[in-house]
């Protein structure tokens, strides 16, 4: 399941997915992840839900992830979940984002790399669907124009950070649009695209 760490990698990354009333979508999000628990890079994966009455939880402890239900705001979640994780590396994702194929290579790479710096003051972003075609259709030129014009990180675009940085910018502020507040205390100076799209709802 998707808590089982096999050889390869050295466990330096934690999950943390934030729910609500997720069930359905939560499965796909996990299911991408195998492929990392599988080669070690990550050791765990947490579920941090919003008091779902669905089957969130259910399908949380059939994957083998570690639930934890709050009604508090999303960020004192967020917060409180990774004050859990003994991982170097945390990884936040909503509940229905899907980092595609390739996805935990990008990571790896970017946490070897940065791990070399001495300054090691860089999180990492996901990139959308469309914003790396190399001979983009109409679709995809909206996007990439879109992209150019508005390059403010978006939350659906996933968070990739060091434990120690996270806590060195205090991490996620209490309130229900932490996920946004934290990518612009960040700023985009301090984040990097991986090479590795997700997809979301509606994109």
């Amino acid at each position: 399941m998707v808590a089982t760490v096999l050889t390869g990698y050295s466990s330096m990354l934690s999950a943390i997915i934030s729910t609500q009333n997720s069930e359905r979508s939560l499965v796909p999000t996990l299911s991408a992840l195998v492929p990392a628990a599988a080669a070690g890079l990550l050791a765990e994966v947490i579920v941090a839900d919003a008091g779902s009455r669905d089957a969130t939880a259910e399908v949380a402890d059939i994957a083998g992830c570690r639930f934890t239900s709050s009604t508090d705001a999303l960020g004192i979640r967020l917060k409180a979940a990774v004050a859990t994780v003994r991982s170097p590396w945390v990884m936040f994702l909503r509940a229905g984002a899907v980092p595609q194929p390739g996805w935990s290579e990008a990571a790896d790479h970017f946490i070897q790399t940065t791990g070399l710096l001495e300054d090691a003051g860089r999180a990492a972003i996901f990139r959308l669907p469309g914003t790396n075609a190399v001979r983009p259709g109409f679709a995809e030129l909206l996007a990439l124009v879109r992209a150019a014009i508005a390059r403010d990180p978006r939350p659906e675009q996933g968070l990739l950070i060091a434990r120690r940085f996270y806590d060195a910018i205090g991490g996620h502020s209490a309130g229900d649009d932490a996920e946004a507040a934290i990518l612009r205390r960040l700023g985009r100076q301090r984040l990097v695209v991986l090479p590795a799209t997700i997809t979301v709802p509606n994109t």
